[in-house]
This record gives C-alpha cells, sequence and structure tokens, in this order.
C-alpha cells in the first residue's frame, strides 16, 4: 500500500493554461525491501490526478522522506512537465489525501538505450573484503559502470528503470541488494 509522504501545498504549480496543481510525494516498499517514491499532482479543478514515474528509489522509509523533504519547487515543476509530456491519465480521487496508485508510472522503453558494458568489478569479491570498501570503490565509478555491475550480477528487478537513478542511488541500490544476499 502506498503512503503520501508529503504534501507541497504551499508551492501550487501553475501551468501556462492556467490549470494549477498541489504536488504530493508518495512512496512504497518494493518486494527487495527497497522503497520507491514518485510525484503525484492532484489538480484543483477536480480533473484526473497525474503521478510521475518512479522519481527515486531509496533503501529504507526514513531516505525516501528525506529525499521528499529536498525537493524545491523547481524540481516539481519539471516533474509535472515530465508527466505531461506523454498524459498519463488516472481517475479522479474522492479526495486528494491518500495516495491514488500503489505505485510509480512504468518505466519509459527506450529503443536507443546504449549496450551494457561488462562490469569493471565484481561486488561479492569486494563485499567480502567489507562493505566499507565496496561502498568506496562503487563511489568511485560512473552511473554507466554502476548500471553495468547491477545487470551482470542480477542485483535489481528487471523492470527497473536504471538509467533514471543517479550514482548514489546505484550504489545504495548494490549496497542494499549485497547485504540482502550475504544474509
Amino acid at each position: 500500500m502506498a503512503d503520501v509522504l508529503l504534501v507541497y501545498a504551499k508551492s501550487p504549480l501553475r501551468l501556462t493554461d492556467g490549470r494549477t496543481y498541489t504536488a504530493q510525494a508518495c512512496g512504497r516498499e518494493r518486494d527487495d525491501g527497497t522503497w520507491e517514491g514518485w510525484l503525484e499532482f492532484v489538480p484543483d479543478d477536480g480533473s484526473a490526478v497525474l503521478r510521475s514515474r518512479r522519481e527515486t528509489t531509496q533503501p529504507n522509509r526514513v531516505d525516501l522522506e528525506y529525499w521528499a523533504t529536498g525537493i524545491t519547487p523547481v524540481y516539481l515543476q519539471g516533474a509535472l512537465e515530465r508527466t505531461l509530456a506523454p498524459s498519463i491519465a488516472a481517475e479522479p480521487p474522492a479526495s486528494p489525501s491518500p495516495s491514488v496508485y500503489d505505485e510509480p508510472a512504468p518505466p519509459a522503453v527506450s529503443a536507443t538505450a546504449p549496450p551494457v558494458a561488462e562490469p569493471v568489478l565484481d561486488p561479492f569479491s569486494v563485499y567480502a573484503k567489507g562493505e566499507g570498501l565496496l561502498r568506496r570503490q562503487l563511489a568511485a565509478l560512473s552511473p554507466r559502470h554502476l548500471r553495468a555491475i547491477i545487470v551482470a550480477y542480477h542485483l535489481a528487478d528487471g523492470d527497473m528503470d536504471l538509467e533514471a537513478l543517479p550514482a548514489r542511488e546505484l550504489v545504495a541500490l548494490i549496497l542494499v541488494a549485497m547485504r540482502r544476499l550475504a544474509a
């Protein structure tokens, strides 16, 4: 079940056509124990609530809530514009307070995605020497190399949009997977 983490009522979003939206950060726990977050945009005219694709994946709810507190009005405006680019329709909610969806919109399929490179390190062998060492080595890698590790060692769901995640979230995803597999 999804939860509304934060409502950005003091920063209503206005479009050039006059429509106004109130944004809310929503999230849920995934089957693998990580948490994913997305944004919902509640229109003040009662029309359909819009939802973004997954905006973040965090190792726990506390980190997801922290992510929600750092979202700026500029980020919200950009997220609304991204959401409206391919319009995703939803049923109008009875009330804007609870989350409308139980998950973010599915990731976009990219026909032009570059091929995955070979992984530059084996996370299992480095993790065996210590999580701190793995964290430091992963922090030195580019997002492309981090995605290659995740794909090569099957550390995430196949439907996860790795291209949308920044390096720090990719590192967190690898560390969570390694902890889970080591347990």
